[in-house]
């Protein structure tokens, strides 16, 4: 509804000082119009909705039937009558007793009737007066009136300045008001009688018909002014609050307009350019929204996302990141799981045609369907494979998922370094990208793969961060289910994932991170494995690769034994595969030339491609030198054999230790002969030889660091066995950890141990009690051709491991005379 202060609708069109019959009322018309004797009696017209003051002309249309007929009877005589406003403008037809007691004198000036039926007139006030008795109701209300009593205004300067705000005020109104005519201003400022320029306003101000009454009861001029001067106030400032609201709409609709016809342009463009407008890009992310299995937290967050991407401007920096967002929302596998394979024998068979032995792992992947076919609903566990490289154990993750039938990913973790690679950035960062975590699940699309974390004991940490740290909520079954992801900004489910670890060893995992995995070694293989590896994998994969058939080159069993013995020394496999492949391209280069060949590939033709043995099996064989004793090493790449070399010189009892020993290595030195000192006497030795004899402990291969406890008897059997000058038992190999009581402790890393043992055709070893267990681990067709002696106590070490013959005394040929009679 719009705001007028001033109501001009029952104004003339025209009032100006030329008005034939409306000329402003001046002075001298405003004092004959007061001496005007006031008739007794007068008929009276009851207006409805307006209030007629003295000097002021209006247009009224009279439509009851009394009114008209008073109207034609006044016009036919004197043509004067009272007006009067109603108490009640809802009264159709009021009596005397519902008109307020103070009217004005109106004379009709003119009476005009209109083409729709009703009759206009034309009227001005005289002046006011008030009713007193009713003479009569019928045909219309007559009554006796008598003047209307007005106190005099001394008019003195705080008057005419009130005066003279008033008009300002009211020029400034119809200034602001572009629905007032212009007209009205000038019959403002040509006003010269005060009373009648009060009266006017007041006529035409915009005011209910309650205040415009109250305004003709008042006596005082003054106090009329005053009452005028308020409401022409509030009429300004809501007139000024008015426009000031419409500028800034009209400037806000402006700048909306104008983006959007600069956005209709964009659009334009970009279609004509072939790209997608930003309301066809909205609109294809809400259409896939509705395709997705997400929770109402989920859908909720991308729908506040999406309105927050409708309110940015296309051209802003911030645009293109929310895309992104949103579009990553859309691609990760919210609730979406591909259907798991219960046939338990189908999986059996899978695992068993991609990987030769590893039974292990074979029957805990077995037992995990197994769990999940009966429950249907289980936190998938955490398996972490430790063993040396080339066992299969990234390989054994794409045989898993083959068996379960679910998507593949792999993560390789070596190196990582910043927090961020597992986490994400937050999306407020430039350049921002979630955590290879969800990137690879994302890459999935299913929310629960085999996910691969290969190398996990190669992950580093520095300034920006502790990754090890971020995968303890990704590898916690009881946090995964809530992982947060910095840039994602919503935990994500991975609790369905499968998460398989592969680590070389567990020594540089964090305990934390560890007691979070269930533990599976995947030891070396037996050279019987290998040799089934290469036949059913390794041959055909190799003969693939080089574009052969199975008719163009063969290796029976003994030749790849050869190349597994003569060329290779591994746990695993993959320094044999690059020497079969090494053959395969020499029957190729062959076929190539059309140079004659055999297909069948024999020894000869081994050495002939792949050169001559690398490494010899003899210098693994016993020796017949006192103090050189042969050990069982872990390696990071599978096991091996170590000898120990102790021999003695004359001199003051000095210990001197050399091949890139430990700290352990060299404690379990100290040990062992702080042992042998303790008990000389029960392997019949001189004390005194410990202080007339240097002691040099060495172990071959010197530029290779080594360290460990697992030496700890075989230097003691080293250093007895060179005091005594007893020979140790041909083909005969030992590990174990010594204590200064001469207890034997059990170690680790057995089964490559007796795998390393095996390939240099060891026949005995010597273990500790406690390692039994792992030797019922290994299929006994492998172990079948090894003696064991399990000890608890270097006593029996020494007695397994020496002959009793010895070899001339060296003593004795650099031994003093007074030294040796002193001996005697």
């Amino acid at each position: 509804m719009s705001f007028d202060p001033f109501d001009f609708k029952n104004a003339l069109p025209v009032i100006n000082e030329d008005s034939e019959f409306f000329p402003l009322m001046s002075t001298e018309d405003e004092e004959e119009m007061n001496n005007e004797q006031l008739p007794e009696i007068l008929s009276i017209l009851p207006l409805r909705n307006t209030v007629l003051f003295p000097g002021v002309v209006i247009p009224i249309t009279v439509g009851r039937d009394k009114s008209i007929k008073l109207i034609r009877d006044a016009n036919k005589g004197a043509r004067m009558i009272g007006v009067v406003s109603q108490q009640d403008v809802g009264i159709e037809d009021p009596n005397f007793s519902q008109l307020n007691k103070v009217g004005t004198i109106a004379l009709i000036i003119k009476m005009l009737q209109m083409p729709d039926g009703n009759t206009t007139v034309i009227i001005q006030g005289k002046k006011r007066f008030v009713l007193k008795d009713e003479v009569q109701s019928e045909p219309y209300i007559k009554a006796t009136v008598e003047p209307f009593k007005e106190t005099k205004t001394k008019e003195d300067k705080e008057f005419k300045a009130m005066v003279s705000s008033i008009k300002d005020m009211a020029m400034n109104i119809i200034q602001l008001s572009p629905n007032i005519p212009s007209e009205a201003g000038i019959a403002i400022r040509n006003i010269e009688s005060t009373s009648f320029l009060i009266n006017f306003i007041s006529s035409n101000m915009n005011a209910d018909m309650t205040a415009k009454q109250r305004l003709l009861e008042v006596t005082n001029l003054r106090e009329r002014a005053n009452l005028v001067l308020e409401h022409l106030t509030l009429d300004l400032q809501m007139l000024e609050l008015k426009n000031q609201i419409q500028s800034k709409v009209r400037v806000d609709l402006d700048k909306q307009q104008r983006d959007y016809f600069l956005n209709q342009q964009l659009k334009t463009i970009q279609e004509e350019l072939g790209g997608n407008s930003p309301d066809l890009e909205i609109d294809s992310l809400r259409q896939r929204a509705v395709k997705k299995k997400w929770a109402k937290e989920v859908k909720d967050h991308f729908a506040k996302e999406l309105e927050k991407l409708a309110r940015t401007n296309p051209a802003a920096a911030d645009y293109s990141v929310q895309i992104n967002y949103l579009e990553l929302l859309l691609d990760l596998p919210w609730n979406e799981f591909t259907k798991d394979n219960f046939d338990l024998k189908r999986a059996q068979k899978v695992l068993d045609k991609d990987h030769f032995g590893l039974d292990k792992v074979k029957q805990r992947i077995i037992e995990y369907l197994a769990v999940l076919k009966l429950k249907h609903d289980m936190k998938a566990p955490i398996l972490c494979l430790v063993g040396p490289p080339g066992v299969g154990k990234t390989s054994l993750g794409k045989s898993i998922a083959k068996a379960l039938g679910r998507k593949y990913v792999r993560m390789a973790l070596g190196g990582i370094r910043d927090e961020a690679e597992i986490r994400g950035h937050r999306k407020t960062y430039i350049g921002a990208m979630p955590g290879r975590i969800i990137q690879s699940v994302k890459k999935a699309g299913a929310a629960n793969p085999v996910f691969i974390l290969d190398e996990i004991d190669k992950v580093g940490n520095d300034f920006r961060g502790d990754p090890s740290s971020a995968l303890l909520e990704v590898l916690d079954p009881e946090q995964n289910s809530t992982f947060y992801d910095h840039y994602v900004e919503m935990d994500f489910d991975l609790s369905n994932v499968m998460f398989i670890a592969t680590a070389n060893s567990l020594s540089s995992i964090q305990p934390a991170l560890l007691d979070r995995m269930e533990i599976i070694e995947v030891n070396g293989y037996t050279i019987e494995e290998k040799v089934e590896i290469a036949k059913q994998h390794l041959v055909p994969k190799q003969r693939e690769a080089h574009g052969l058939k199975l008719k163009d080159v063969t290796l029976k069993p003994d030749v790849i034994e050869k190349v597994i013995v003569d060329y290779t020394r591994e746990s695993g496999v993959r320094a044999l595969e690059k020497k079969i492949g090494s053959v395969v391209r020499g029957v190729a280069k062959s076929i190539a030339l059309e140079e004659p060949y055999s297909p069948i590939v024999n020894k000869k033709d081994v050495e002939r491609i792949l050169g001559a043995p690398i490494y010899d099996k003899d210098l693994y064989e016993g020796n017949d030198v006192a103090g050189v004793v042969t050990g069982l090493a872990w390696t990071s790449v599978g096991g091996d054999i170590l000898f120990i070399e102790a021999s003695l010189s004359p001199g003051k009892g000095r210990l001197t230790l050399t091949g890139s020993l430990g700290d352990v290595m060299k404690e379990s030195v100290t040990i062992a002969l702080a042992y042998l000192r303790a008990h000389a006497g029960y392997f019949n030795i001189n004390q005194k030889l410990f202080d007339l004899w240097d002691v040099h402990v060495h172990v071959p291969a010197g530029a290779t660091p080594k360290d460990g406890p697992s030496a700890g008897i075989t230097m003691l059997t080293a250093l007895v066995s060179a005091f005594t000058q007893r020979k140790v038992k041909p083909n005969l190999a030992m590990t174990g950890e010594i204590t200064l009581r001469g207890r034997v402790l059990a170690v680790g890393g057995i089964k490559e141990k007796i795998l390393a043992a095996k390939r240099a055709n060891i026949q005995e070893i010597i273990l500790c009690k406690s390692n039994q267990k792992d030797i019922l681990e290994i299929k006994e067709d492998y172990i079948k051709d090894l003696n064991f002696h399990y000890i608890t106590d270097m006593r029996e070490v020494i007695s397994l491991a020496l002959l009793d013959e010895k070899v001339s005394d060296p003593l004795d040929l650099t031994v003093k005379e007074e030294e040796k009679k002193e001996l005697n």
